[in-house]
């Protein structure tokens, strides 16, 4: 479908400079960008590209200003990045057809409940007990065993995995290959130094409009839940251990893990490679840095860390530096001690 400028300013409540009449069809990377395309301009690393591109119509923010001409057609808004984001959620409503109905192949014990406008895709299987809310969609080969809730309109895609007990909301995405509910990682050595398994009794409690990356896995509790809170969003091959709880609308990049027992707090960003330790509590509104360590309790919200152990970002970058200088430090102390001992041999 094509779209004006004219019709997307009104749609996204921007103003245009350029042609209203120019049209699109499709998407492009600014850099990138081809006649007959939209794009965007957020991050100002990216603005040399805005002067150079051929796509036809590109979204900046209201305060802008551009240092050169700009040929493409300017749609002004108050977050491109948000914008893009709605016109994104509308080709995908136009493109993606909603499956519904039960696979011939699924098997589903008498027992479980089946809401309306559900689909149940080749292999599925839904155990005892189980209910799934209306217009969910449960790809091929995935596994709902006994007890388990799911919300409405909630996705697992294909293989994903839900262990007995667990809960999950509604308009919750749960992506391939993710297990939710596998038995935290407990064991206690007897007498003879073997190691013997703790019982995990717990389950896991997901909240709404979760997002749940790929090959994520999330481990019930040993006693009681896991917690994963409302508006929650884990990226993929994230590790969250036994009776962890996440607040609220906090993002978690891939490749994080955290340990069992920890609790994080609402609206947190944790990037990528970070990992936290268990049995600490990580306050409102903290920013953790890539590849950064949290070993304690972080009680001041709204702090940015980075560094392992994490330090605020500015100490952290100051110790960097000194770090970077080890080599050259070394060798003044060393020149140092050697001219201190120089003197106190004269002295004697």
């Amino acid at each position: 479908m094509e779209f004006s400028a004219k019709q997307l300013a009104v749609l996204l409540k921007g103003e245009i400079e350029g042609d209203e009449n120019v049209t699109v069809s499709t998407y492009s990377k600014i850099e990138e960008g081809r006649p007959g395309t939209i794009s965007f301009l957020s991050n100002l690393k990216y603005e040399q590209y805005l002067y150079t591109t051929d796509a036809s119509i590109v979204l900046v923010n209201k305060d802008f200003v551009p240092k050169e001409s700009v040929k493409a057609t300017m749609i002004r808004v108050k977050d491109a990045y948000m914008a893009l984001a709605t016109l994104l959620k509308l080709a995908e409503a136009n493109l993606k057809k909603v499956k519904t109905g039960v696979d011939k192949t699924a098997r589903i014990s008498k027992s479980a409940k089946i809401g309306k406008d559900c689909y149940i895709g080749p292999f599925v299987y839904i155990g005892d007990n189980a209910i799934i809310g209306d217009n969910t969609q449960v790809y091929s080969h995935c596994a709902i065993n006994d007890n388990v809730f799911i919300g409405k309109n909630t996705i697992m895609y294909n293989s994903v995995v839900v262990y007995q007990g667990c809960q999950i909301g509604d308009n919750c995405i749960i992506h391939a290959t993710s297990v939710i509910g596998a038995d935290g990682f407990g064991f206690a050595k007897d007498e003879n130094g073997v190691y013997v398994k703790m019982p995990q009794n717990g389950n896991v409690i997901i909240g709404n409009n979760v997002e749940v990356g790929a090959s994520t896995t999330i481990d019930r509790g040993s006693m009681g839940p896991t917690k994963i809170a409302d508006g929650v969003k884990l990226d993929n091959q994230i590790q969250i251990a036994h009776n962890v709880e996440i607040g609220e609308n906090t993002a978690m990049a891939a490749c994080s893990g955290v340990a069992g027992s920890a609790k994080i707090g609402k609206n947190c960003i944790i990037a990528g490679k970070v990992g936290i330790v268990g049995h600490l509590t990580v306050a409102d509104n903290t920013t953790i840095a890539a590849d950064s360590n949290v070993t304690g309790t972080i009680k001041e919200p709204g702090q940015v860390l980075l560094g392992s152990p994490v330090l605020p970002i500015m100490k952290a970058r100051r110790s960097l530096a000194v770090y970077r200088n080890l080599p050259e430090l070394r060798e003044q102390v060393m020149e140092l001690e050697k001219k201190i001992a120089e003197l106190e041999e004269k002295l004697k």
